[in-house]
């Protein structure tokens, strides 16, 4: 494994794809993937909401699958392909998501919020959540703290065929 040293500790590269981009990035063996999108990749649209992977607010897709960032390490990532909320839009063409949080008005602080949507195009991936009680129990890691969760689970229903149909 080729590493560098990088403030007295031993840093390794991870070669990954980020919002449909090739990056290479040296990583410390306990940088999170979190820490490394915020810090080193300046994409700071995910949250560092409890840190200890309980709130969702740094909910990101790896390999389409929804991931708490702040769990997971950056040097595992080698090869994942990830999506956070900067790169769900085409351009300024929103994501189906984004367009029906702003409809619901699913968002009061917004601290959540991309959480909440890279959580919820996750689930119209694995395509379980067929009900609104089915919605509300597969969202139910990521906390909304303003308590918008009525307009987030309406939001997330309103989009979820438009997303299913991207997904297919």
């Amino acid at each position: 494994m080729n590493a560098t040293s990088v403030e007295g500790a031993t840093a390794h590269p991870v070669s990954l794809t980020v919002n449909g981009q090739a990056r290479t990035v040296q990583v410390h063996p306990w940088t999170t993937l979190l820490d490394l999108l915020r810090e080193q990749l300046d994409l700071t649209g995910s949250k560092k909401g409890c840190d200890h992977g309980q709130c969702g607010a740094c909910t990101v897709l790896r390999d389409g699958k929804r991931v708490n960032a702040c769990l997971t390490l950056a040097i595992r990532c080698e090869g994942a392909d990830l999506v956070t909320i900067e790169g769900l839009a085409d351009g300024d063409t929103l994501h189906p998501l984004q367009r029906a949080f702003i409809k619901q008005d699913a968002f009061q602080c917004g601290y959540c919020t991309p959480g909440q949507i890279c959580s919820a195009v996750g689930l119209a991936r694995e395509g379980r959540a067929h009900t609104r009680e089915a919605i509300r129990e597969h969202m139910s890691g990521n906390l909304c703290r303003c308590g918008a969760y009525s307009n987030i689970i309406a939001a997330v229903e309103e989009a979820l065929p438009q997303m299913r149909e991207v997904s297919e």
